[in-house]
């Protein structure tokens, strides 16, 4: 097992990319400390290599708490996965500074300060590995996105910045991009579409591969990050998109 007796902290480990994660982490052999809001599910309460955090992360103090409970519970962090985030899709004029301010909180501001919360563990550890997820829509747009698009091309931002001042010390930064994940909340888009099994066919024309991601898919990714396996990789944005990105889009 690639990730035997590590401990990686996932925020928002608990449902949707984050359980793909989170299942994938201990596959591996890894402890897993899960930041959330929600309680866990029974199956994952129940798993003695998985430790539950409540930490609101629009609460400056929370990357602490988390990074307090991580070593008090399971000695340490090697491995942080910054997954937890939201979206919405508002006008600009329509937008408040206030609907601004929370998404910056909680999709970069976030990331960072867990990121600083778990340096001292890491360095005390020999190294670590920091995998933060952005989004295609930090390279590219969707309608009504602004705040979303802009917090995750600060994730890729300062994914790279914190590459620089951290390889020295053996702290690897990645960030993968996914694309379209299926999940219950981007079931829940399709079908309310006019023409859900036309909608569910365009979005598959869309990718190359064949078919949109599962959780597992970026699960996979994470460890391959949070491995050796990845020991020469720092300061990139991994898309894991099935080509969606790589494709031209024509008029027919």
């Amino acid at each position: 097992m690639r990730l035997k007796d590590k401990i990686a902290v996932v925020t928002g480990g608990g449902r949707g990319i984050g359980r793909g994660i989170t299942e994938q982490l201990l596959n591996q052999g890894a402890k897993v400390v899960i930041a959330q809001r929600q309680p866990l599910d029974e199956a994952l309460s129940e798993n003695p290599n998985i430790a539950f955090v409540s930490a609101d992360l629009t609460d400056v103090k929370a990357p602490y708490l988390i990074a307090q409970s991580a070593e008090e519970i399971f000695g340490g962090v090697d491995i942080l996965v910054n997954n937890a985030g939201f979206m919405f899709e508002r006008s600009l004029d329509d937008m408040s500074e206030q609907e601004w301010d929370d998404m910056m909180a909680v999709n970069m501001r976030a990331p960072v300060f867990l990121a600083k919360a778990m340096l001292k563990s890491m360095r005390q550890r020999g190294g670590g590995s920091i995998v933060n997820i952005g989004s295609i829509e930090g390279i590219g747009a969707n309608p009504w996105h602004s705040a979303y698009c802009g917090s995750k091309a600060g994730v890729h931002g300062f994914t790279r910045a914190l590459a620089i001042d951290l390889g020295k010390e053996n702290i690897r930064c990645n960030a993968i991009a996914p694309g379209w994940i299926n999940s219950d909340l981007s079931n829940d888009y399709i079908d309310a579409q006019e023409n859900p099994t036309q909608a569910k066919k365009d979005l598959l024309n869309l990718h190359p591969i064949g078919r949109t991601g599962e959780p597992s898919d970026i699960g996979s990714t994470v460890v391959f990050l949070a491995s050796e396996d990845s020991a020469f990789i720092t300061g990139q944005v991994l898309v894991v998109d099935g080509g969606r990105t790589a494709k031209l889009s024509l008029p027919f």
